[in-house]
């Protein structure tokens, strides 16, 4: 693979979100949540420079109080978009509350339930605004499945999918983006732990690996591989039986 040139992905990736609103959804709005790292600004960042300001809108889903909420609507201010407040606490306690009647919530089911709501709110509040959902997944969370199925793991369209976190990055910095916030440690907000402590490894040593094949330490290369293989089922289509007719 060359050198990875960032003013041309940039360039790219604006051309290609153009064509797709041009094929599907012709003055439609691109609508997603903003959480105020990397990935959101970064995607949100691509929008307006593809399609312009006044057709991307944010959406800030704290779940209850929300302790980074301030780098979220940084962004907003920053890059000069609409955005809507959608507090999720109800929401999600009504959930936890109605399953927990009759049945123990697993942690990994707690963990999962928020990322979940906030998608069905994303999706809400762009079919009132005329929109197409931003996903904003990054091709080395995806790579070992660090992320919610049918959560943050879905979307319209995903201008980010094929770029590592180290390439996202590079594009957050080149579009002028707060360097707080392209750099802001990522964390699951929930367990106090960092993504890169509950992955077992850091996103510079799986990058390298994603684009090069090389990981000099062999107990990494294992678990990463590990991951990838195990979570491969997220970006696959769901299965379904087809009967011999």
């Amino acid at each position: 693979m060359k050198e990875f040139d960032v003013k041309d992905v940039i360039e790219q990736a604006c051309r290609w979100i153009v064509d797709f609103f041009e094929k599907n959804g012709k003055g439609c709005n691109a609508v997603l949540g903003i959480s105020g790292g990397k990935d959101s600004s970064v995607a949100a960042a691509l929008c307006v420079k593809a399609l312009g300001k006044d057709r991307v809108i944010g959406v800030l889903m704290p779940n209850g109080e929300q302790g980074d909420i301030d780098c979220a609507y940084r962004l907003v201010e920053h890059l000069g978009i609409k955005s809507y407040t959608v507090n999720i606490k109800e929401g999600f306690d009504g959930i936890v509350g109605a399953i927990t009647k009759d049945l123990e919530l697993t942690e990994q089911a707690r963990v999962n339930l928020a990322p979940r709501l906030r998608m069905s709110t994303v999706y809400a509040v762009s079919q009132c605004c005329n929109g197409r959902v931003v996903n904003t997944c990054n091709l080395s969370e995806d790579w070992v499945g660090y992320s919610t199925r049918y959560g943050d793991s879905v979307g319209d369209f995903s201008p980010l999918s094929h770029l590592t976190v180290t390439e996202v990055k590079a594009i957050g910095k080149e579009l002028g983006l707060p360097i707080d916030l392209v750099e802001k440690v990522p964390s699951d907000g929930l367990s106090g732990k960092t993504d890169e402590d509950n992955l077992g490894f850091t996103y510079a040593v799986l990058d390298k690996y994603i684009r090069t094949g090389v990981c000099e330490d062999e107990k990494t290369k294992a678990l990463i591989d590990r991951k990838h293989q195990m979570n491969l089922f997220k970006l696959q289509l769901m299965p379904s039986f087809e009967p011999k007719m």
